[in-house]
């Protein structure tokens, strides 16, 4: 039996080539036992190793060295171990083992959360980088790394990765998760069109059975409807799995009482589902959410009285949406010309509101660049989806699979032209 001397020295010397890689990955599986059992001569084996040139080595013996319970004395220093190994280690060696990197990684967050969340962030965004292939691909680090990024308030940090458009993952739970945290994140940052985004996409992704991370999206959901199109409706798309279609709106009943008095557009009947539902709300960590859709029916009100009016005093707008008085008024009219939610302007002599029409017209440069760039993302992904189909319509297993859905029918028994008939 080989001692952790001998491993370390074959790390050092089966570190260059390709084929000398292999032949140490081979080895490191079979030392697995031993690392497990000589944990307290560890830390001495990585200090004699490159993280940089043995980075696959280094992996299997962190993995090893983090896998027993750390002391408070102990964490700085396997802290910071570990977020220098992420920093300079090689993609592609740790590639080769990701489960032990996603590991490793896992335990760093999970440290990191009982001392300071904002330490984790940096680090588990370059480990998230390194363990990508692409761009397009979502590791099981990336809703590890959103989590982080929402315990710190870190969120434009947590923003950075959820622009790019994923077509691989790893683990079904992992697009569950990078949505769902994503969609917190959003939030956060009020960007309520993207959160609305990602939270359908839990909403709406295959499922067997009912989770309660699209319970937690749906809630969500239906919230950031409100706030962001001032309407929900309870129907979902065809391609929603018929589990999330039946069982949802069954576990969210307050949040649909809430959309269904907030479409009557009555304040007093909108807070008195709130105040009747209000412990639930906050038991869920959702009340500071109701609070703004709540809050969102002042303005979907006022934006009723634009297509109805020219002008409008403050305290006709005030009395109207159920506002305490006209200062109130002019500070939610300030602000909705302010986000671009109306397009008014307002007299201070008199009081009065003009309300007036949208002055884009659509064809300055900076509009016609968005557009632009817009066709070529759609033409682009159009693309990828075509290569994803040609590929699953080749795969062994699709093929093989919809031969035996073929065989339940005859389609000889099926006309190929309809016939004609008569009412």
């Amino acid at each position: 039996m080989g001692t952790v001397e001998v491993l370390v020295a074959q790390i050092q010397g089966l570190s260059t080539t390709a084929g000398d890689i292999s032949r140490l990955h081979t080895l490191l599986k079979q030392s697995e036992e031993l690392l497990h059992a000589e944990t307290s001569r560890l830390p001495s084996a990585l200090a004699q190793l490159d993280a940089s040139k043995h980075s696959l080595g280094y992996l299997y013996i962190l993995e090893a060295c983090t896998s027993v319970p750390i002391s408070q004395e102990q964490s700085s220093s396997i802290l910071l171990t570990i977020s220098r190994f992420i920093s300079s280690c090689n993609p592609e060696q740790i590639r080769l083992a990701p489960e032990k990197f996603v590991s490793v990684c896992k335990r760093f967050k999970d440290q990191v959360i009982q001392e300071a969340p904002i330490r984790g962030v940096a680090p588990l965004l370059t480990a998230v980088r390194k363990l990508q292939t692409s761009s397009e691909h979502l590791t099981t680090l990336h809703p590890e790394f959103l989590l982080l990024c929402l315990l710190a308030k870190s969120y434009k940090t947590g923003r950075s990765i959820l622009d790019n458009d994923i077509l691989e993952v790893d683990q079904p739970r992992d697009l569950f998760l990078y949505c769902y945290y994503g969609g917190m994140i959003c939030i956060g940052l009020k960007l309520f069109q993207k959160a609305l985004e990602l939270l359908h996409n839990v909403v709406t992704a295959p499922m067997q059975s009912m989770n309660a991370i699209a319970v937690e999206a749906y809630k969500k959901y239906i919230l950031v409807s409100l706030i962001y199109n001032g309407q929900f409706s309870t129907s979902l798309p065809k391609y929603t799995s018929s589990v999330a279609q039946r069982n949802l709106k069954n576990f969210c009943q307050p949040y649909i009482e809430l959309a269904n008095s907030y479409s009557t557009g009555n304040v007093e009947e909108l807070d008195t589902v709130f105040q009747t539902n209000r412990q639930k709300f906050e038991s869920d960590n959702n009340l500071g959410l109701v609070k703004q859709a709540v809050s969102s029916m002042y303005k979907r009100n006022i934006q009723r009285l634009t297509q109805t009016y020219l002008t409008l005093s403050l305290q006709d707008i005030a009395s109207t949406v159920k506002l305490n008085s006209p200062k109130e008024a002019e500070m939610h009219v300030l602000q909705m010309i302010q986000d671009g939610e109306i397009f008014a302007t307002i007299n201070q002599k008199d009081g009065m509101v003009r309300f007036l029409e949208d002055s884009e017209q659509y064809k300055s440069c900076r509009m016609i660049e968005h557009i632009d760039s817009s066709i070529q993302r759609i033409m682009t992904l159009s693309k990828k989806l075509t290569a994803m189909d040609e590929n699953i319509s080749s795969d062994p297993l699709y093929l093989a699979k919809a031969g035996r859905e073929r065989q339940r029918f005859d389609y000889d028994d099926f006309d190929s032209v309809p016939q004609k008939f008569n009412i």
